[in-house]
């Protein structure tokens, strides 16, 4: 049965099976699920499968309608609805779960799509330069509303076990935030930090570890004109400083990229301004969740930087 509401005629119980599939998971749709429902005191289940995500609710017919109709409308924002089914079933009345919880995933066709990688959100880059916080200058800080998805996963149902961060237990602080449906790292799958996630390392052009702390050594690397292979989310990036012509020059004998314009990488946007001319359009895209590269025109009087970063480009 295609989306339509098919509980709330009349009084008495309802219950229904409702099936969602798009981009639902790793996007925080299990506990806005959970959340929703808990609201509207329905019992039943929320989980994904390979399709998808699965939903049983019961409750007061007029409570099941209305989760029916605020399901959708007020979804994750990175979350992408393709289609919703609903189906009504028999109530289990007295035999009905206690609450609502989110289940363990199921198999089921490996035919979900999975959400890209996101960028870190306000709330995490806070945390992160947060003396107080014990995620201070994480690397890997995320929560349910950012950090890497596509990324990570090794299989779907989208969930810890089948992504690469499987083998990093979490300690007792993360495991208790992802329990915690009051948490905004509740079911987030690649949740972590200093005492239980992954760890910088610096290697040199040999592969040898290099001691000290791998960030002010990488930086110490770009400062001397030097390039640093950056391991990051979907691949690995050539970093230069932009401002070293001779650096800039090198990156781009090595890479045989004889004219193409290099990305530039800024702190936010008002680095940008200083730098090109950002309209409305461009500020939105440089500061959404996906952070795509976008091409600026080029102050006549901006701040210092190699030509050779956009050679001839206005």
């Amino acid at each position: 049965m295609s989306s339509g509401e098919v509980a709330g005629r009349g009084g008495g119980p309802a219950r229904v099976r409702i099936r969602v599939e798009g981009i639902v998971q790793g996007v925080g749709f299990r506990p806005y699920v959970h959340a929703l429902a808990r609201r509207l005191a329905l019992s039943g289940w929320v989980g994904n499968d390979g399709r998808g995500v699965f939903i049983e609710a019961e409750g007061a017919a007029e409570d099941v309608a209305r989760f029916q109709r605020e399901l959708p409308g007020q979804a994750p924002p990175l979350a992408v609805i393709d289609r919703i089914s609903v189906t009504a079933i028999p109530v289990l009345g007295e035999r009905r779960e206690r609450g609502f919880g989110i289940v363990p995933s199921r198999d089921g066709g490996r035919r979900t799509l999975v959400s890209p990688d996101v960028a870190t959100c306000a709330d995490c880059l806070a945390e992160l330069f947060d003396a107080s916080c014990r995620r201070h200058r994480h690397p890997f800080v995320n929560c349910t509303n950012c950090g890497p998805r596509f990324t990570i996963v090794r299989d779907v149902p989208y969930d810890r076990a089948a992504t690469t961060m499987a083998s990093f237990a979490m300690c007792g602080a993360c495991a208790a935030e992802y329990g915690d449906p009051g948490d905004r790292r509740f079911h987030a799958q690649p949740v972590c930090c200093p005492r239980c996630g992954p760890v910088l390392r610096l290697l040199d052009g040999r592969g040898r570890e290099v001691a000290g702390d791998p960030v002010a050594g990488a930086v110490a690397v770009l400062r001397s004109g030097g390039v640093v292979a950056v391991k990051g989310l979907g691949g690995y990036h050539l970093a230069v400083d932009a401002t070293d012509a001779g650096a800039v020059a090198a990156l781009r004998s090595r890479k045989r990229r004889e004219d193409k314009p290099f990305a530039v990488v800024v702190a936010n946007v008002a680095a940008a301004r200083r730098l090109c001319v950002v309209g409305g359009e461009a500020e939105r895209l440089l500061v959404s969740p996906a952070r795509p590269i976008v091409v600026l025109p080029r102050h006549a009087e901006a701040a210092p930087g190699s030509p050779v970063v956009a050679e001839g480009v206005a």
